[in-house]
């Protein structure tokens, strides 16, 4: 198993930066890959970004390039989504979520609310 804990989120005004943290701990040996997803109230939920589990590839959603950055801190297996030039649209719930070699369905966090006031 894996264990995903996500913080980091609160309110912003348009134009802020933010920085969300995913935790990963348990089996994080047979992790591939970790993504951030997020879900806006009405609508369903969709990619945001991944990063390898090496840190060595990275791939984002066109409406977040060059705004977002994913990365990570191999010594506390933390994957990090540096959310910079924000805007109301990027107002959800965000989800971290890992890829395990060898397991089909990825694991997922708990989600942490982003809020982006215009």
């Amino acid at each position: 198993q894996v264990q995903l804990v996500e913080s980091g989120g609160g309110l912003v005004q348009a134009g802020g930066s933010l920085r969300l943290s995913c935790a990963a701990s348990g089996r994080t040996f047979s992790v591939v890959r970790v993504a951030w997803f997020r879900q806006a109230p009405g609508k369903e939920r969709e990619f945001v970004a991944h990063i390898s589990w090496s840190g060595d590839s990275t791939h984002y959603a066109d409406s977040v390039k060059g705004r977002f950055t994913i990365f990570r801190d191999t010594a506390e297996n933390t994957v990090y989504l540096q959310m910079d030039t924000q805007k109301p649209e990027d107002t959800a719930v965000y989800y971290c979520n890992a890829r395990d070699r060898y397991r089909n369905l990825p694991y997922w966090g708990q989600g942490t609310q982003v809020t982006v006031s215009s």
